[in-house]
């Protein structure tokens, strides 16, 4: 398991916390099938990560796109700042995926997987996606401490 869902941040929004699960459930199937694909490096395993990473991106555009519409629905201030985080976020899966399959180096997705998506997703969650929650929950940007 690459990523565990008691590490994820909880937000205000259920809708958001439930996305963020199904999120980690379909990278940890992917992460399975790179460690798979690196054990057997045949074009099955190839394939598989094709059909998850795509249903990974899928999810991903999604996932997004429900956050940036309620966003727009409520009048969110900081709208552009969080959908600038989620467009960086699916070019740079695009750019690795492109990589990845004219490479066939699984290094390339090991790295990212392991180095540099856990840390943005709980960043990500931690920053704009507990801010955003807590605006459609009560309609403030405020965040007090306890």
């Amino acid at each position: 398991m690459l990523i565990d869902k008691q590490d994820l941040p909880i937000v205000a929004m259920d809708f958001m916390n439930e996305v963020h699960y199904e999120d980690v459930d379909i990278i940890n199937t992917l992460f399975e099938l790179v460690l798979a694909y690196d054990k057997n490096p045949n074009e099955e395993n190839f394939d598989a990560i094709n059909i998850q990473y795509e249903k990974w991106y899928a999810h991903t555009v999604n996932h997004f796109e429900g956050e940036e519409t309620k966003m727009l629905e409520l009048n969110f201030p900081p709208y552009a700042m969080h959908k600038g985080e989620h467009d960086k976020a699916l070019e740079r899966m695009n750019e690795i995926y492109q990589e990845w399959v004219k490479s066939k180096n699984v290094f390339i997705l090991k790295i990212y997987l392991i180095e540099e998506l856990p840390a943005w997703l709980i960043q990500h969650i931690q920053t704009m996606d507990t801010i955003t929650a807590m605006f459609f929950s009560t309609g403030s940007m405020s965040c007090h401490a306890h």
